[in-house]
C-alpha cells in the first residue's frame, strides 16, 4: 500500500465509520425487524401486513404527488424569475426562500393551526365581512398546505440553480431566431432546467410520502399516512407496540422511495443524453 493510498484511507476513515454507525446499521436494524418475528425466527407475514394498509399507502402517496405539483406549479416561476434578477437581488430573493426554514418545522406546521383552524385568523376576517367562515382544518387540503408550505423551498432551490446557469445570451439567441416566448420555454428552459426539475421532484416527494406531523397536527387524525401508522406501531400510541411490523412498514416505503429515486434518475439520464445528442 502506497502512501498515498493509505491517506487517502485515514481521511476518508471518519467518514466512513460516520455511515456504518448512522445509516448502515439502523437500515440492517429495520430489515432484520422486518424479516423476523417477536422470537426473531424469519417471517414474512410482516411484509403481507402491508396488505391491510393499501389504503393508506395509496393516500399518502396520492397526497404527496398532489403536494408535489404544487410546488413545482409554484417553484418554476418563482424560480426563474429570481435567476432573472441582478445578482444582488438574487442573493436577498433565496435568502427570503430559505428564511421560512430556520424556523422549527413544528413551529411553522403550529402556526398553520392557528391560521385554518374554525377560529383561525381566516375565519375571523371572514365573519367580519359578514361570511360564515370555511371549515379548513383537519382536511386533506389542509395536509397539503402544510406539505406545500414546508417542502416548497426543496423545490425551488434546485430548480433556481440550474436556471441561474442558463445565460440569458442563450434565451437573446433564441429570440433572434424568431422563437416567441413559448418556443424559448418549451425547447431551450424546459430541457435544460430538467435536472433542477428532478431533483426538486425527488427531495418533496420523498419527505412528503413519508410524514407524519404535518398530518397529525394539520389532519387532526382524520387524515391518516403512513408515517402515521409507523410511529403508532413505534410508539405504541395506540396501544399497541409492534417494531416488526413497524419496520416491515418502513422497508416497504424505503424500497417505494428508492423506486421513485430510481425512476427519477433515468429521466434525469434520458434528458442529459438527449441533451448531448
Amino acid at each position: 500500500m502506497n502512501r498515498n493510498s493509505l491517506t487517502k484511507r485515514l481521511v476518508t476513515a471518519p467518514y466512513t465509520f460516520w455511515m456504518l454507525i448512522f445509516v448502515v446499521v439502523p437500515i440492517a436494524l429495520v430489515v432484520y425487524y422486518a424479516l423476523t418475528d417477536a422470537n426473531g425466527r424469519f417471517t414474512m407475514e410482516n411484509i403481507m401486513a402491508i396488505v391491510d394498509y393499501k389504503k393508506t399507502f395509496g393516500v399518502s402517496v396520492e397526497l404527496a404527488l398532489i403536494s408535489t405539483a404544487i410546488c413545482l406549479l409554484l417553484a418554476y416561476p418563482l424560480a426563474y424569475t429570481i435567476s432573472r434578477m441582478k445578482a444582488h437581488r438574487q442573493s436577498t430573493m433565496v435568502m427570503l426562500v430559505m428564511l421560512p426554514m430556520w424556523m422549527n418545522f413544528l413551529i411553522r406546521t403550529y402556526a398553520w393551526m392557528t391560521i385554518l383552524e374554525n377560529n383561525g385568523l381566516i375565519n375571523r376576517f371572514v365573519r367580519m365581512l359578514g361570511g360564515e367562515g370555511f371549515r379548513m382544518i383537519n382536511t386533506n387540503g389542509a395536509v397539503v398546505l402544510g406539505m406545500v408550505y414546508n417542502f416548497l423551498p426543496y423545490m425551488i432551490l434546485p430548480i433556481y440553480t440550474v436556471l441561474t446557469k442558463i445565460e440569458q445570451s442563450t434565451i437573446e439567441a433564441a429570440q433572434d431566431l424568431g422563437a416567441n416566448r413559448a418556443q424559448v420555454f418549451r425547447r431551450i428552459l424546459f430541457p435544460m432546467s430538467v435536472p433542477g426539475i428532478i431533483s426538486g421532484i425527488t427531495m418533496v416527494f420523498v419527505p412528503a410520502v413519508s410524514t407524519f406531523v404535518i398530518s397529525k397536527l394539520l389532519g387532526g387524525g382524520k387524515t391518516f399516512l403512513i408515517g402515521d401508522i409507523i410511529e403508532n406501531y413505534f410508539l405504541g400510541n395506540t396501544g399497541t407496540v409492534n417494531y416488526n411490523i413497524g419496520a416491515s412498514l418502513s422497508l416497504v416505503l424505503m424500497i417505494l422511495i428508492l423506486l421513485s429515486m430510481a425512476v427519477m434518475n433515468h429521466f434525469d439520464k434520458d434528458e442529459t443524453s438527449g441533451g448531448m445528442l
